[in-house]
């Protein structure tokens, strides 16, 4: 089978032909019709983060395709099924976290792309009780990127408490905002839209935001202040120069009693917090990683329902270092996904 394969972080990702892998007991062997390409994955194949994975990997976690075969143990899932592979590869089931209803928190998890083999292949393995199904009717190249950046800003806008009545921000319109924005609209909050490039403000506008703030010519803390302030400010602004103003504009933004709600994972990403302000504010910080199995099932059904619209590009696997420079120089108009069919 074909996959790309990461052999050392300082150099190009690898296209190679591998031996086709044999499901373990309690794993399906999946034949990858989808892959999107996640800033993480590039950041797994650079090494950016304090945790770095074992070299040599397969990266990708927006994996979706076709169970061709099935562990003996697997219950749930059959041969023929559509499922989709996502960043949480497995947990232990039995901490705290886990048993909550808080896996991604769970300490002994696998990753899929990053601790275990991804989806950047023609094949991959996944544990069966963690892939989830895909509905029919959802185009897979839809599908990969909900699996991740629809799935990571659904659980944010819950955690950010959009509601009718509330506004929220959104920083950052592209693979993760654009869907973030839709969420938000969709929970009934009024949407702001700020962003430093033509395009991705007219993305914006093309999905209903009711504000657009451009950060280049405007103080979006300022402009956010003459509206009434954010109840909520999602930060999904990736590049590092961006991200680090990014953060400090979306905290001047909110009212007293806001939420500013982390996701994006720049490299060197800071923020530093006025505890003064913070405090009389009554002002919310958090971070919010990628949802659960069941925040993905959400996910998929408003998609199917046609609630929701996936601004995507298709590539080929093959084309894989020529897909992150366009990620990196910011030439994509929200996702790349390749398509393996």
């Amino acid at each position: 089978m074909k996959a790309t394969v990461v052999r050392e972080f300082t150099g190009p990702i690898t296209v190679e032909d591998r031996p086709l892998p044999e499901p373990a007991a309690h794993q399906v062997r999946v034949r990858i019709e989808a892959s999107g390409l996640c800033h993480t994955d590039i950041h797994a194949a650079r090494g950016d983060w304090p945790v770095r994975p074992a070299l040599p990997f397969v990266p990708g976690h927006e994996g979706v395709g076709i169970v061709d075969a099935v562990g003996a143990s697997v219950r749930c899932v059959q041969v023929g099924d559509r499922v989709a592979l996502p960043w949480l590869a497995d947990a232990c089931g039995h901490c705290d976290q886990c048993v909550l209803g808080w896996e991604t928190l769970c300490l002994t998890q696998h990753n899929t792309g990053y601790s275990v083999d991804g989806s950047h292949a023609e094949y991959a393995l996944a544990h069966g009780d963690y892939v989830v199904p895909v509905p029919d009717g959802v185009d897979p190249l839809d599908a990969a990127p909900l699996t991740c950046a629809g799935v990571t800003t659904y659980k944010t806008v819950k955690l950010a408490g959009a509601r009718p009545g509330t506004r929220v921000l959104v920083s950052g319109i592209g693979g993760l905002g654009h869907l973030a924005l839709q969420y938000a609209r969709l929970a009934g909050a009024e949407t702001v839209g700020v962003d430093v490039t033509d395009d991705k403000l007219a993305l914006a506008r093309e999905l209903g935001v009711d504000h657009v703030v451009d950060a280049r010519t405007e103080d979006v803390a300022a402009r956010l202040r003459a509206l009434g302030g954010a109840d909520a400010a999602i930060a999904v602004a990736v590049a590092v120069a961006v991200s680090n103003e990014s953060f400090r504009a979306a905290y001047g933004s909110l009212r007293r009693g806001g939420t500013l709600v982390l996701v994006a994972l720049p490299t060197d990403g800071r923020l530093e917090l006025p505890v003064f302000e913070t405090v009389l504010n009554g002002t919310k910080v958090v971070g919010s990683i990628v949802g659960m199995r069941q925040d993905l099932a959400e996910v998929f059904r408003l998609h199917a329902l046609g609630r929701t619209r996936v601004i995507r590009e298709s590539r080929r696997l093959e084309d894989i270092n020529a897909a992150v420079e366009e990620v990196l120089a910011g030439k994509v108009s929200a996702r790349l996904v390749f398509d393996l069919r």
